[in-house]
C-alpha cells in the first residue's frame, strides 16, 4: 500500500483503518490489567496548570515486548527535568552505570533535550503506546552507528528537525499498516499493536532490488516491523524513498508498506491489492 505521501506505482487502497487504541471490551488486554498512576506535579507545567492526566505504568516487559527504555520513556514524556534529576542516581546494579542512552556524549558540542513524544502507536504488551527517543538518545544511536557530528555541520535545530521527520514516518509507517489490518478487522476487535522492529537499510527487499532492475532508485533504509494481530504476528517490511520534505508535517520519505511473504494470508491479501489496484 502507498502511503501519505504516495508514489505512482502504490496507489492507497480504499479501506477503513482500524482503531488504533484497543476497544475497553477486549479479552486480550484484561487479561493484563496494568496499575495506574499519577504523576507528581512537573516543575516545568507548574507555571501553566492544566488539568491532570493518569497515565498506565509500564509493566515489567519481556525480552519480546520492546527495548527496556520504553519501561521508563513516561518519566521523559510528563515531565523531563524530573526525570534528568533522577537520572543521576538511577544506576544499573547489572554494571553500576547510569542509563547511556540520556547521557551526553564527552565531545558533544551543544546540549540536546532529554524530552520524549508519544506516539499513536499500541505497543504489544501493555496499555501504553510506544515513545519515541529524545534528541539526545538519537545522537548517542548514530554515534553507535559510526556516525561522527564533525562530518556534519550539524545545529541544535537540526537534531530537533530530525526528531520531528523520524516520527512523523513512524507514524505514516504505522497509518499504512492499518489500512492492510482493515482487511482483517473482523478476526481483531482489539485492533493491532507493535511487537517490535528492526533495521535493515543494507537488505534490500526482493521487491526493492526488482524495482532496481526495472531502472528505478533503491531505498535509503528498510525496516521490519511486528504486529501483534490478537495473538498472530505479522510481520510487515518498508522500503523508505527518498521524498521532498513537507515543512509543515515533516513529511519526508515516500513508503512503500506491505505484509511479508511469510502466510498465506499475507499472500492472499497482497493479490487482492494488486487486483483493487489494477481494476481501479
Amino acid at each position: 500500500m502507498g502511503s501519505g505521501v504516495s508514489s505512482a506505482g502504490a496507489p492507497t487502497v480504499q479501506a477503513e483503518a482500524v482503531e488504533a487504541i484497543p476497544s475497553q471490551g477486549c479479552p486480550m488486554h484484561q487479561a493484563q490489567p496494568t496499575k495506574v498512576f499519577t504523576p507528581s506535579g512537573c516543575p516545568m507545567h507548574q507555571a501553566q496548570p492544566s488539568k491532570s492526566s493518569s497515565l498506565s505504568e509500564a509493566p515489567v516487559t519481556s525480552a519480546e515486548a520492546g527495548p527496556a527504555h520504553q519501561d521508563r520513556a513516561y518519566e521523559f514524556v510528563e515531565c523531563p527535568m524530573r526525570a534528568a534529576e533522577a537520572r543521576k542516581s538511577d544506576i544499573d546494579p547489572a554494571n553500576m552505570m547510569p542509563p547511556p542512552n540520556q547521557t551526553p556524549a564527552p565531545d558533544q558540542p551543544f546540549k540536546l533535550s532529554i524530552s520524549r513524544e508519544e506516539s499513536k502507536i499500541p505497543r504489544h504488551g501493555s496499555e501504553s503506546n510506544w515513545v519515541y527517543p529524545s534528541e539526545q538518545m538519537f545522537w548517542n544511536a548514530m554515534l553507535r552507528k559510526g556516525w561522527r557530528w564533525r562530518d556534519d555541520d550539524l545545529a541544535p535545530q537540526d537534531m530537533t528537525n530530525i526528531i520531528k521527520i523520524h516520527n512523523q514516518n513512524n507514524e505514516q509507517v504505522w497509518q499504512e499498516i492499518l489500512k492492510w489490518e482493515a482487511l482483517h478487522a473482523h478476526e481483531c476487535p482489539c485492533g493491532p499493536a507493535l511487537k517490535r522492529f528492526g533495521g535493515k537499510a543494507k537488505e534490500y527487499s526482493p521487491r526493492a532490488r526488482v524495482r532496481h532492475w526495472m531502472g528505478y532508485e533503491l531505498p535509503f533504509d528498510r525496516h521490519d516491523w511486528i504486529v501483534d494481530r490478537c495473538g498472530k504476528e505479522v510481520r510487515y517490511v518498508i522500503d523508505y524513498y527518498d521524498g521532498e520534505l513537507n515543512h509543515e508535517n515533516y513529511q519526508f520519505s515516500i513508503l512503500d508498506v506491505r505484509p511479508a511473504f511469510d502466510s498465506l494470508d499475507a499472500v492472499w491479501d497482497r493479490m487482492k491489492v494488486a487486483w483493487w489496484r489494477w481494476t481501479s
